[in-house]
């Protein structure tokens, strides 16, 4: 007799899961602003709380979005560099527009979007 049994978790969907993560007033337009937001998680004995840095950014139509910060060419951390209004990746010398658009580099790809809502002024971001 050959059969497997299947766990309840498999065929249940991941709830999506929202955390504010700033105030759309504290946005300057196409600077983007770093975060700091904590995400939870539980593994079945014990909750284990995760530190993930993204970027804010305010849009030329004022809207919200949020870029992972994690470089499309190797996975490096890319940061703000205000003087060049550009984010720059230190590893190989990428660089993306304030939007996450690849200005130029290695990188094969834009920065990956976190999808994000406004509530009043507080911007929430999907974990």
């Amino acid at each position: 007799m050959s059969g497997a049994i299947a766990s309840p978790i498999f065929g249940r969907r991941k709830a999506a899961n929202w955390v504010a993560a700033g105030h759309f007033g504290a946005l300057i337009q196409n600077v983007p602003l770093p975060v700091s937001i904590s995400v939870s998680r539980d593994d079945g004995y014990r909750q284990t709380v995760d530190r993930k840095i993204l970027f804010l950014v305010r849009t030329a139509d004022n809207e919200v979005m949020a870029l992972d910060p994690t470089c499309t060419h190797l996975g490096c951390r890319v940061s703000w560099n205000p003087d060049e209004h550009e984010l720059r990746c230190p590893c190989h010398g990428g660089t993306y527009t304030p939007t996450g658009h690849v200005k130029s580099g290695p990188p094969p790809a834009p920065l990956q979007r976190v999808d994000t809502r406004l509530d009043g002024d507080v911007v929430h971001v999907r974990v």
